[in-house]
């Protein structure tokens, strides 16, 4: 009989989606806890549809890339600096900043839902199609054959302006994140935003991610 048991990798920490005049949507993940250490990953879509991975590490790239789809994966030093509303990413290629601004009525609510229930998969299920129906974004679901995903969004806020850059290229004013980004099973709100989050990924033990 196959092996059906299965393990659980949990992610804590911020994702942060934003789009550009150019077309090029960005998606970076700020992990301070994470099976890899602290750590920082881009995930980028440019206006021609190319979906590129920057991770710091190749254990980083090899992991993300087995749960999301990409045409192109890079390792390159990825760092991540959050100074009060301010933050500053550097991604190889890439050059960001960005500011929020205050919490609005969907980050309070979120702000009042208990952490150990957030985290739970039943929470998942039934947050579902409430954020789809407000956001767009969906709580649950598989990316890759044998395993699933779920988050537990804990705060929210708008992104109110950015700077952007690629290779020296000016990526243009902060836009929505439209059309939607094609990494997984769930996209980003379209307008900007900051998530405090907890990922967890759930695979069969014994079979590598994404195979």
């Amino acid at each position: 009989m196959p092996d059906r048991r299965r393990e659980r990798q949990v992610f804590d920490g911020w994702i942060s989606a934003l789009g550009t005049a150019s077309g090029t949507r960005v998606v970076v993940g700020h992990w301070p806890g994470s099976p890899f250490g602290a750590f920082g990953d881009v995930m980028l879509e440019r206006s021609d549809g190319g979906r590129l991975l920057l991770a710091p590490t190749a254990a980083t790239a090899r992991y993300i890339a087995g749960v999301y789809h990409f045409d192109e994966v890079r390792v390159v030093p990825v760092e991540v600096r959050r100074r009060g509303p301010l933050w500053e990413v550097g991604a190889g290629p890439l050059r960001l900043g960005f500011r929020v601004g205050r919490r609005g009525p969907l980050g309070l609510a979120l702000r009042a839902v208990p952490r150990t229930l957030a985290r739970r998969p039943s929470w998942a299920a039934l947050a579902d199609a409430p954020a789809r129906l407000v956001t767009g974004v969906r709580t649950r679901g598989s990316s890759r054959p044998g395993c699933r995903q779920w988050y537990a969004a804990l705060d929210l806020w708008p992104i109110v302006a950015a700077e952007a850059s690629y290779e020296g290229v000016d990526l243009g004013a902060l836009a929505p994140v439209l059309p939607p980004v094609r990494f997984g099973f769930a996209s980003a709100p379209a307008a900007p935003a900051l998530v405090r989050v907890v990922s967890t990924v759930e695979s069969t033990v014994g079979r590598p991610v994404g195979s």
